[in-house]
């Protein structure tokens, strides 16, 4: 089946997988990527498609009405992935607002251009928008996140994830616009920019610098390789039952702190160290604003109705991820000197 899919955010880290999985799995949909190209935005995350045929890119801010409007008649899209945020919590408490503008408005925005579009045609059409396990709060030392669970974000990062997961369950109950959602633990993998835990972590282990720890490396995170992310976006996008959510997780808790040292195991190995040598990088620091103690999905939903379930163990996903970032060290070094913003000019506006 023909299809026109629009990916916004495809550039970015969980975005770049899916667009990859969708342009080579499904040949016979156009998958058109609209991204801002914003700090995290990479547009070498898709060198392995960008000269396939069913594939497009377009520069477009999605809190650019207009724009998208531009887009939706240029394309006809039968459907949108929508990935595009603003995510890193750090940034959401010096920069509340830009988080509100973009997860909030940016989202609203894209729903009103498919009820607008869609109208007259709902059938066949779907709006799948991506979050976060970081809506619902966080947890003690028992229990789980479901789909049931009741929200109570704690930082500008997550209230307007909630927000916007509110608005397209409005749209769906209002206008009986097609939608569904998802809500993600923590990913980790291959094209993450730096500023996260893990690549953070191997960068400075790499280069003998501090490996920063929030407070004492006790609050729990459930970690989920992001090309077993993208594999459930897949499920979901196809097999999902409209107006519901789905809850993504690794089944996989860690201490921060268990998993800095894990980390450090497989780099002292790598790197050919002597053992123990990495660790001695570990640096605690002053814990993050409202940092949440434990975060843990059960995503049985998701297993049950729609057959999906992690395909590595985080062990083995983590090994991969390191192998990654180790032979990758060109991209690593473009992302953290600011080289690859270059490459939209060099493919996209020089080649005009």
């Amino acid at each position: 089946m023909k299809k026109n899919i629009l990916i916004t955010g495809g550039a970015g880290f969980i975005g770049s997988h899916v667009v990859r999985l969708f342009v080579t799995k499904y040949p016979t949909y156009k998958i058109v990527n609209a991204d801002a190209l914003t700090y995290a935005g990479n547009l070498e995350n898709l060198n392995e498609v960008e000269d396939k045929g069913n594939y497009v890119f377009e520069k477009a801010d999605i809190t650019d009405g207009q724009t998208i409007d531009d887009l939706f008649l240029k394309y006809h899209f039968d459907a949108v992935i929508h990935l595009a945020a603003e995510s890193h919590v750090d940034r959401s408490i010096m920069d509340p607002l830009s988080f509100v503008k973009t997860n909030v408005l940016g989202t609203g925005i894209l729903l009103n251009a498919c009820r607008v579009h869609w109208k007259d045609r709902m059938e066949g059409k779907l709006f799948y928008h991506v979050s976060t396990d970081e809506v619902y709060g966080s947890l003690g030392k028992e229990g789980f996140f479901t789909e049931e669970t009741r929200y109570d974000p704690r930082s500008p990062y997550s209230s307007s994830k909630a927000g916007s997961d509110h608005l397209v369950r409005a749209y769906f109950h209002t206008y009986g616009l097609p939608v569904v959602i998802s809500n993600c633990s923590n990913n980790y993998g291959s094209h993450q920019f730096p500023e996260k835990l893990i690549p953070l972590a191997i960068r400075n282990i790499k280069n003998n610098k501090p490996v920063p720890v929030y407070g004492k490396g006790e609050n729990i995170r459930d970690w989920l390789w992001v090309n077993d992310h993208a594999r459930a976006i897949d499920f979901i996008f196809h097999q999902g039952k409209k107006g519901e959510t789905y809850n993504i997780g690794g089944f996989n808790e860690w201490k921060n702190i268990d998993l800095i040292h894990l980390l450090c195991e497989i780099m002292d190995r790598k790197l050919k160290r002597e053992k123990g040598t990495s660790a001695k990088l570990i640096t605690f620091v002053t814990d993050r604003a409202g940092h949440d103690l434990r975060y843990a999905i059960d995503a049985a939903k998701l297993n049950k109705e729609l057959g999906w379930k992690p395909s590595v163990r985080f062990e083995e996903g983590l090994e991969k991820t390191v192998d990654w970032y180790l032979e990758n060290e060109a991209w690593l070094g473009h992302v953290t000197s600011g080289a690859y913003q270059q490459y939209y000019e060099d493919q996209y506006v020089k080649r005009k």
